[in-house]
This record gives C-alpha cells, sequence and structure tokens, in this order.
C-alpha cells in the first residue's frame, strides 16, 4: 500500500516559543575572511570610540596650564564590505534551503508571498544588524568606557555621580529594545500578509477583473495595511519613549555632575581642568550610551528576521509524509517494461496524479516501494533520479522570462540549434518565429501572453530538450484549446517514441494504442490490461469510455453547446 499525505507542520508551539534568533547566530556564515575583516574593524572602533575621553584628559591639562599636548587623533575605522558579502552569504542560503524543501512543504507550509518578502525584506535587516551597526554600537560603547575611565582618573568623585546613574539609562535602554522586539515581530508578520494579497490580487487580476473584485481586493488590502500602521504606531511610539527616556535622563545627570562639579571646585575637592575632564567624559560618554541604544533597534530586528531565515534554513526536508488524513492509493502494484507506454485512467480524486508525484519522488509511499531496475527509489540519488525523468503537466508550467530561457530550463547548456530541434519536434518552432521577438519573446507571468496550446508545446519542447529516459505525462492534453490539441498530441507521440511513458489520461481515446491501461478507483488498481481486453471485460474501463461517449455525443447533439466551443 502506498500512502501520499500532506506533510507535518511544525508544531504551533514550538513557532511560537522563540521569536527571535540569539544575536550571535547571525553570523553564522561568517567565513575566516569575514572574520578577520570584523574583528580588524572592531578594533578599530574601540580604538576610535575610546580617543574622544582622552582628548579630554589632555584639553584639561592644558585648561590648568600644566604645558601642552599636542594629540594626533587618528580615525581607524574604515567601511568594510564585509556587510554585503554575509547579505550575500544569507540569501543564498535561504534560498537554497527553500528549494531543498520537498513539495509537501509547498502545499502546506509555505506562501509564495512569505519567501518572496523573507528573501527581499528579511535578509536587509539581518545585513543591517550585522554590518555597521555593530561597528557603531563597538564604538561608543568603548566611548562610554573610556569616558568613565579619565572620568574616575581626573575626579572620581564626581565619576562615580555619573555612575549611580547608568542603571537608569539601562533599565530604559533594556525595556525599549525588548518591547521593540515584539513589535516588529508583530510587524513583520503584517507586513508579510500585506505583501501576500497584494501579490494573489496581481497574480490573478483577470479572474479580479471578471468577477468585479476590484473593492473587495483593495479594501481587503486595506484592513491588512490598517494593522500594520496601528503597529507601525506603537513601535514608533516606543521608539520616542525609549531614546526620549534615555537621553532625559542622560541629561538629568549631566545637570546633577554640573552642580556638583561646582560645589567641589569651590570647596577645593579638585580643580578646573579636571573637572572639566570628568564632566565632558561623562558627557560624551553619556552621549555614546545613549547613541549606542540606537542600534539596539535594527539588533532586535536583526535578531526576528534572522529567527524566520533560520528557521526554513535549518528545517530538514522530509519527503516521508506522516498524517494520516491525505488521500490513499491502495494495492497498487504493477510493472512497466522498458519503452512501455502505460496509462492510468480513472475518475477525478482517484489518485491518477499521485502517482505521477510517485515516481517523480515528490513525496515518498508510507507504505510499498517504488522500484526503478528493481532498485527502490529511495536508495537512489534524488538528483539523477530526477534526471531521468521528463514531466509535462496537465497546466504548463513557464517561468516570466522569454521562450528560449524556459525552453534551456531542460538543458542549460543547449546550443540554439538544439533548442530548435526540439521546439520543431514539439511542433512549437514555427508559431515562436511568427512572433515579432521570435525566442526572445517575453511569456509573461505564469505565460499569460501565450495560448494554452502554445504553452503546452513549449513545455513538451523543454521537455524533448532534456531528452529524458521516463516519460510522464500528467493529462498534458486536456489544458489546450481544441484547434490546437491535435498538434499537442502529435508533438506528444514524437516525444514518447524510444521512451518509458507513464500516461495520466483524461480523454480516453488518447491512450487506445498503448501497451497497458490502468484504471484506479478511490485509491486502487481495479482494473490492467491493454484497450481491447478491457473494453471485452466491461468493467470499469468500459463504462469510462461509455460514459464518454455519451458526453460526446450529447455536445455534438446540441448545436449551441459546439458553437460556443469553437468560438
Amino acid at each position: 500500500m502506498a500512502e501520499a499525505t500532506e506533510p507535518k507542520s511544525l508544531p504551533e508551539a514550538e513557532k511560537k516559543k522563540e521569536q527571535s534568533l540569539p544575536f550571535y547566530q547571525l553570523f553564522s556564515f561568517a567565513d575566516k575572511y569575514d572574520w578577520m575583516l570584523m574583528i580588524a574593524g572592531s578594533l578599530g572602533a574601540i580604538i576610535h570610540g575610546s580617543s574622544m575621553p582622552f582628548f579630554f584628559l589632555l584639553f584639561g591639562e592644558m585648561v590648568n596650564g600644566f604645558g601642552k599636548n599636542q594629540s594626533d587623533l587618528k580615525t581607524m575605522t574604515e567601511e568594510v564590505a564585509k556587510d554585503c558579502m554575509l547579505d550575500v552569504h544569507w540569501r543564498k542560503k535561504y534560498l537554497e534551503a527553500v528549494l531543498r524543501q520537498d513539495v509537501g512543504f509547498f502545499d502546506t507550509d509555505a506562501r509564495t508571498g512569505d519567501i518572496v518578502f523573507s528573501v527581499s525584506t528579511d535578509t536587509l535587516l539581518v545585513q543591517d544588524a550585522i554590518s555597521e551597526k555593530v561597528e557603531n554600537f563597538i564604538h561608543y560603547l568603548s566611548t562610554f568606557l573610556a569616558g568613565l575611565v579619565v572620568g574616575f582618573v581626573s575626579a572620581w568623585r564626581l565619576a562615580l555621580l555619573s555612575v549611580a546613574v547608568i542603571p537608569g539609562i539601562a533599565f530604559a535602554g533594556g525595556l525599549y529594545a525588548y518591547t521593540l522586539t515584539s513589535l516588529t515581530s508583530k510587524s513583520r508578520e503584517s507586513y508579510a500578509n500585506v505583501g501576500i494579497i497584494a501579490e494573489q490580487a496581481i497574480a490573478q487580476v483577470r479572474t479580479v477583473y471578471s468577477y468585479v473584485g476590484e473593492s473587495k481586493a483593495l479594501n481587503s488590502y486595506s484592513d491588512a495595511i490598517q494593522n500594520t500602521l496601528k503597529l507601525g504606531y506603537k513601535a514608533g511610539m516606543a521608539k520616542g519613549l525609549g531614546l526620549g527616556c534615555t537621553y532625559g535622563i542622560a541629561c538629568m545627570s549631566w545637570a546633577l555632575v554640573f552642580w556638583y562639579a561646582g560645589v567641589f571646585i569651590r570647596n577645593g575637592q579638585t580643580d578646573g581642568g579636571k573637572a572639566f575632564t570628568a564632566i565632558f567624559s561623562a558627557i560624551v560618554g553619556g552621549m555614546s550610551l545613549g547613541q549606542s541604544f540606537s542600534n539596539l533597534g535594527a539588533f532586535s530586528k536583526g535578531k526576528t528576521a534572522g529567527y524566520k531565515l533560520m528557521e526554513i534554513i535549518k528545517q530538514k526536508p522530509s519527503i516521508v509524509q506522516d498524517p494520516l488524513d491525505g488521500k490513499c492509493l491502495a494495492e497498487v502494484n504493477g510493472n512497466i517494461e522498458f519503452k512501455d507506454t502505460v496509462a492510468v485512467v480513472g475518475g477525478s480524486g482517484s489518485g491518477k496524479s499521485t502517482v505521477v508525484s510517485l515516481i517523480e519522488r515528490f513525496y515518498d509511499p508510507n507504505q510499498g516501494q517504488v522500484l526503478l531496475d528493481n532498485a527502490d527509489i529511495k536508495t537512489l540519488q534524488l538528483k539523477w533520479l530526477r534526471d531521468q525523468i521528463g514531466l509535462v503537466n496537465q497546466e504548463p508550467a513557464l517561468f516570466a522570462t522569454t521562450i528560449l530561457e524556459n525552453i534551456l530550463y531542460g538543458k542549460p547548456d543547449a546550443t540554439m540549434d538544439e533548442v530548435e530541434a526540439a521546439a520543431s519536434a514539439a511542433n512549437a518552432h514555427s508559431s515562436i518565429t511568427l512572433l515579432p521577438s521570435g525566442y526572445n519573446t517575453q511569456v509573461g507571468e505564469r505565460g499569460v501572453q501565450l495560448s494554452g496550446g502554445q504553452k503546452q508545446r513549449i513545455a513538451i519542447a523543454r521537455a524533448m530538450l532534456k531528452n529524458p529516459k521516463i516519460l510522464l505525462l500528467d493529462e498534458a492534453t486536456s489544458a489546450p484549446d481544441a484547434g490546437s490539441e491535435s498538434i499537442v498530441q502529435e508533438a506528444l507521440d514524437c516525444l514518447m517514441v524510444g521512451r518509458t511513458t507513464v500516461v495520466v489520461a483524461h480523454r480516453l481515446s488518447t491512450i487506445r494504442n498503448v501497451e497497458s491501461i490502468a484504471v484506479i478507483q478511490q485509491g486502487q488498481v481495479v482494473e490492467i490490461g491493454t484497450h481491447e481486453e478491457l473494453v471485452a471485460k466491461a468493467g470499469a474501463y468500459a463504462s469510462l469510455i461509455r460514459f464518454q461517449e455519451m458526453v460526446r455525443n450529447k455536445d455534438f447533439s446540441n448545436p449551441s453547446t459546439h458553437r460556443s466551443r469553437s468560438s
């Protein structure tokens, strides 16, 4: 027995348990060269950040008249290109992980809008968090620490007073970062939903127009964007209050330090130069501490975005489908000889297309085996297996690029002569050359610029260029219009020559000459044999033929139906 079921999604509790990534994991894909650049940049940031308080120390000595000290200060931090390289690493790893997932992942867990949003937006947030924001944070923190050191050396009482207000600043900054992290996670999900609504409306724009659904689409988008706007207001309030409290506490501490400095100088506990050094070291240190907290927003956004990316990168593809509520195939037994053509027929939902998915190993059976030359396909290298198989679906899958690029998908290194030969064999070359741009014609989103027959013939040309040993035709003649069906069927007949072929057929008239026909009902093979043998049995196959003939005769006897189909 073979079962094709939906993949088990991640447990909801596990998804909600953690919504951000530990900051150090944002550097997971940094190589030795990246680390060398980051260390050099960090050292430069530390030196640069520490230079200002020491400058005040020298300036304070000058005020007291103890001599002049010329300082040749040089900025040692340099902008390095590591942020761009790490961004490329994150994008590449994420897309590799997405393309590595099994088909069941896209059936249940993934939405195109989510994936596109992560590739285009989340990677930029991670890049922002691990590039100049890290160096800025180190720079400002170094300035603050150096200011404390200089302040304690110059006037320890004033420096101690400055330290006393640090917990208040740290508390305000920590609360700000925590609140912003939560709002960032919610805002990211809201933006993704907004993008999905827009993507679906644009992708299905003909359906939207035909059902006059513009207002409904706009209302859905407006409702989603309003939620995002509310989260934006909250995030703006959090940023304003967080930074305002941080800077407010810092300013109040400066006022307190200035007042005490005057008291200490009046009492002879320090001199003006040392007080100047301690005060301005504290001021610069406090300002730097406040500026360092402004980078926490980028860190929190990067951690949230990194969690979403790493969730996919670390997800192991599992082709075996665990849930028990999917459709099942039971007692599907049979052999296909080399270069034979076998047709699979049955009613809608009987499991015909599932047979194709099992051969392509889009899914694995929970029980039973799919054998190729007596070898379980689970033991074969997946890339090699799929290289041997050509698939032509009911609905041709074309990419939004040129006709040439779509055909080359079957064999990327093919020559133009090979492409034209494949297109000619698929009865597509003549129609392609009639187009203004020929093979460089843009087909549009999902091939919208082409007719159903043209799309199908291009898909057949792509399969011909691949030159597979095994051919899978999943109702490949049911999509084209009546005028091009015979042309498509002729191209398919040419493609099937010399190849082991499995045909999932809707029109039984197209499979009369195949070597074997399997009839599937409710996931079970109920009949196997040639066309003549199955007709003679007067069983399920014969019933399907009688039903289709009855429908066809009814259509021809109804002139209005016939005219509408031919129009």
